[in-house]
């Protein structure tokens, strides 16, 4: 039967908007995260090649302001992405002190970092801290201004602007792309927005995109106040946004931002992309490590449970795929996530609910013979477990 012919699949695909691009802010945002540690240089220069593996297309390498040592490594990993398809960016405050080192990062590599220059938009951002909309552009200009004059390719970031108002919205915009940004980010910066507020936001700002006649890109930023931040992504695809940004596992200030492993994930299996993501597997394991922020067992397609069953009914469907020869239906028939497509593989556990043909394949895989007595031995301790077994119990009630 054809492949096509065995899964009649509902769901719509996202409408054609040109290219996706993806910019990893593991290195940037994702280290705001409280439980998060910095990792070191070495970390760093691993996840940027797994990035650049992955086809993500740009990443935020850090905060040129924030010390020493943050400078150092901007310039370590500018300097080792010369060459790569993946390209650098850093974050900096609308002022020029913030951007001028950014300059001297770029004289010592001979390559352009973006500079994303970010200003809070939203009018409680802007009580608490006693700014007037004159000062907001007149800083927004000069930022983008000194840029521009530089020759550093800039993106205008407003800050929660997803609790902005439309025309203070407009005004930073218009600012920052008459001054020269060549993309302008829309953040939502507390989790605020639900998926038919950021079709809005982005709805708004891309009419008023289209209505300056400019060729300016769209970002997108979510976090996941709300447990929204994935759904928001889309959403934001959906309603013509260009890049979209995310961090690995989802780390980030507070509960953290979109998940890059999860989006990327998900726009391939829709069709979206076509990135090979076969090392989407290790991208997150090397990411949990240097964050030093483990992988929940129930994560979506990267959790120790993801692809595991000790269930009989959905074991005994996946051996019968495997004994026909047939991976592709392995990794289909039970699980609405290929694992293959991610460098990952189904497994086959015992437990309370498990059957004979769990235990069975489960000996026949360490290459132990499943004779009726071993098989018994394992069910009878099985039965009694109140939870999945070990390897190392399976095989002591084998005799193996």
């Amino acid at each position: 039967m054809n492949e096509k012919d065995l899964i009649y699949d509902w769901n719509a695909p996202l409408p054609a908007a040109g290219k996706v691009q993806f910019d990893d802010e593991t290195l940037r945002d994702g280290l705001q995260s409280p439980s998060a540690r910095d990792p070191e240089l070495d970390e760093k220069l691993r996840l940027i090649h797994l990035m650049d593996e992955l086809g993500i297309d740009t990443a935020d390498i850090g905060l040129p302001g924030a010390s020493e040592r943050a400078r150092e490594h901007i310039l370590t990993l500018a300097k080792e992405m010369v060459g790569m398809a993946i390209t650098p960016n850093v974050a900096c405050r609308t002022l020029v002190a913030d951007i001028a080192p950014v300059v001297e990062i770029v004289q010592a590599t001979g390559a352009p970092v973006e500079v994303c220059a970010f200003i809070g938009s939203s009018p409680i951002r802007q009580f608490a801290e006693g700014w007037e909309l004159q000062r907001m552009l007149d800083l927004s200009r000069d930022a983008i201004e000194f840029c521009t004059q530089e020759g550093l390719p800039s993106m205008f970031v407003t800050e929660d602007t997803t609790r902005a108002h439309p025309d203070t919205v407009r005004a930073l915009y218009t600012t920052a792309i008459e001054a020269g940004a060549k993309r302008i980010c829309i953040c939502d910066t507390c989790g605020h927005a639900t998926p038919e507020g950021v079709r809005r936001v982005v709805g708004f700002v891309k009419a008023l995109v289209d209505e300056l006649g400019v060729d300016v890109g769209i970002d997108w930023h979510g976090h996941r106040d709300r447990g929204l931040g994935l759904i928001n992504s889309i959403a934001a695809l959906e309603a013509g946004a260009t890049r979209l940004h995310a961090t690995a596992l989802g780390v980030g200030e507070r509960t953290g931002n979109t998940e890059m492993d999860l989006l990327l994930a998900n726009l391939k299996l829709n069709g979206t992309i076509d990135n090979d993501l076969s090392k989407l597997g290790e991208y997150v394991r090397v990411a949990s490590q240097a964050v030093g922020m483990p992988v929940q067992s129930n994560y979506p397609v990267f959790g120790k449970d993801a692809f595991e069953t000790s269930t009989g009914v959905h074991a005994a469907a996946v051996i019968k795929a495997y004994r026909k020869g047939d991976a592709w239906l392995a990794n289909r028939v039970y699980s609405g996530v290929p694992a293959d497509l991610f460098g990952l593989e189904q497994v086959i556990a015992v437990g309370p609910m498990s059957g004979r043909s769990n235990v069975t394949w489960f000996l026949e895989k360490r290459g132990i013979d499943p004779t009726d007595a071993r098989i018994d031995n394992v069910l009878a301790l099985a039965k009694r477990t109140p939870r999945q077994l070990t390897e190392e119990e399976v095989l002591e009630a084998a005799g193996a």
